[in-house]
């Protein structure tokens, strides 16, 4: 039996409370000092340039969902602060977590590569989510149980997963990377993209740093 959906669905259908221009607070992690996984993406992308029913991420967009807040026209601007300084407190003290890339999976609206072992980055997605509910926001996950994963490509349409499926190939060589912080962001659909604008950014074991000696 194949691990994989055998149809596709539309990524892009229409979400509750979602409208052109309206942006969404939503924490990400971005790797933007890791090269190695933009190549990685690329790679599979490669495969993939053929398929119409898919639309490419572009590397600009790169990111993994880890907590939605909620939209930006319900969280009052002196709750973004309140956020991002409980978030900075709760990670101060959690070193950067390395994972896994390599996996290529089909998700029934997206070709994805997960972050492995999903556990490891269990205190960012806890901080992220305390750090909201800190601020009276109650937020919510995008899936329940959490997989983080890098979106490669999303379905546009449904139909037969069958052309996606034969064009993946090969699991990638197994690549490690390392996350070292997490971004707040007020995200905005933009016609078949995700897009945003970067609010703050939040280190992770930033209390772990060792202070600079006086000469």
């Amino acid at each position: 039996m194949s691990p994989y959906p055998a149809r596709m669905e539309d990524h892009w259908w229409q979400r509750p409370g979602r409208r052109p221009g309206r942006e969404l607070y939503q924490w990400d992690l971005h790797l933007r000092d890791c090269p190695e996984m933009r190549a990685a993406v690329a790679q599979v992308q490669a495969r993939l340039t053929d398929l119409p029913v898919l639309d490419l991420v572009a590397p600009q967009w790169l990111h993994v969902t880890t907590y939605i807040a909620g939209f930006t026209d319900e969280i009052p601007a002196e709750a973004v602060p309140v956020m991002v300084a409980e978030a900075s407190r709760l990670l101060a003290d959690v070193s950067p977590i390395t994972v896994t890339l390599g996996r290529i999976y089909l998700d029934r609206q997206a070709v994805v590569l997960p972050l492995e072992p999903f556990a490891a980055l269990e205190p960012v997605l806890s901080a992220a989510r305390a750090a909201t509910r800190s601020a009276g926001a109650r937020g919510h996950q995008d899936t329940d149980p959490w997989a983080p994963h890098i979106s490669v490509a999303y379905s546009n349409g449904s139909g037969s997963a069958a052309p996606v499926i034969a064009a993946l190939g090969e699991r990638l060589p197994d690549l490690r990377v390392t996350v070292t912080s997490v971004s707040l962001v007020a995200q905005v659909q933009a016609g078949r993209s995700w897009q945003w604008r970067d609010v703050r950014e939040v280190t992770l074991g930033q209390a772990r740093v060792p202070s600079r000696q006086k000469s």
